[in-house]
C-alpha cells in the first residue's frame, strides 16, 4: 500500500487518492449509530488536526470509501494507519453494546483475522489492503465521475432515493447542505457538478443495478 502512494508522492500537489477501508471479513459493524458517530468524529479530528484532506466519503455497513488527500508536511500511509488505529481502539471501547451472541461472534471474527496475519497485535477491525487509486485533480471529469461513484452506493444498495438523502456521507454537501464530516470542495469540482447532473442519467444507467 505505502508504494502505491510512493509512486504518486510527485502528484501530491494535483491530486488525491480514493481509498476504501473494508472491515475484516466483511463483518458489518456500522449498522449501529454509535460506530458510525465513531467514524464521523474521527474523519473530523484527522481533519482539523490531522492534515487529512477529505473531498468525499461514504461509510457503509462494512466499508469507508474516501478520496483524500495529506497536507503538506504529511503523508498519507501514515495517516490512514492512525486512522484505522484510532477508530478500532475507540469501537473497541463501545463494542460493550452488543448482544452477547453478537460480541463475541464479532471479537472472534478480528482476533481469528489478526491471528491468520500473523499481527502482533490481537483485534483487528481493517482489512490490511486498501488499494488506493491515484486521482489528478486536473482531470475533473474523473475525479467527478468518482466523487457521483461513492455517493451513489446506499442508492445502488436501495438504502435510500437519492444519495443526499444518505446521512453518511458527503452527497449531502455537494447538493447544498451541511454534512455530518467537514469536506474540502474543490473550485474546478463545483464548476463541473451542474454539468454532472445533466448527465445523471448516463450514470444511473451505467452504475445502478436492476
Amino acid at each position: 500500500m505505502a508504494d502505491i502512494y510512493k509512486m504518486n508522492e510527485h502528484h501530491s500537489s494535483s491530486g488525491c487518492h480514493f481509498v476504501t477501508l473494508s472491515v475484516v471479513d466483511w463483518v458489518d459493524v456500522f449498522i449501529r449509530p454509535v460506530y458510525k458517530q465513531i467514524i464521523v468524529h474521527s474523519l473530523n479530528h484527522f481533519s482539523e488536526n490531522k492534515g487529512l484532506n477529505i473531498y468525499a466519503w461514504c461509510l457503509m455497513t462494512n466499508h469507508l470509501h474516501m478520496i483524500v488527500s495529506a497536507s503538506e508536511g504529511h503523508a498519507l500511509p501514515d495517516i490512514e494507519k492512525e486512522l484505522k488505529r484510532f477508530t478500532t481502539q475507540k469501537i473497541l471501547e463501545d463494542i460493550s453494546v452488543e448482544p452477547p451472541k453478537r460480541l463475541k461472534w464479532m471479537m472472534e471474527r478480528f482476533e481469528n483475522f489478526s491471528s491468520t496475519l500473523g499481527l502482533i497485535k490481537k483485534f483487528q477491525l481493517w482489512q490490511t489492503c486498501t488499494n488506493p487509486v491515484f486521482i489528478n485533480h486536473q482531470k475533473p471529469d474523473q475525479l467527478i465521475e468518482q466523487i457521483e461513484y461513492i455517493h451513489e452506493n446506499p442508492v445502488r444498495d436501495r438504502i435510500v432515493t437519492t444519495a443526499e438523502d444518505y446521512l453518511y456521507s458527503s452527497a449531502r454537501d455537494y447538493a447544498g447542505m451541511k454534512g455530518l464530516v467537514n469536506i474540502v470542495k474543490l473550485p474546478t469540482i463545483l464548476q463541473q457538478f451542474s454539468a454532472v447532473e445533466n448527465v445523471n442519467g448516463n450514470f444511473f444507467r451505467k452504475y445502478i443495478r436492476n
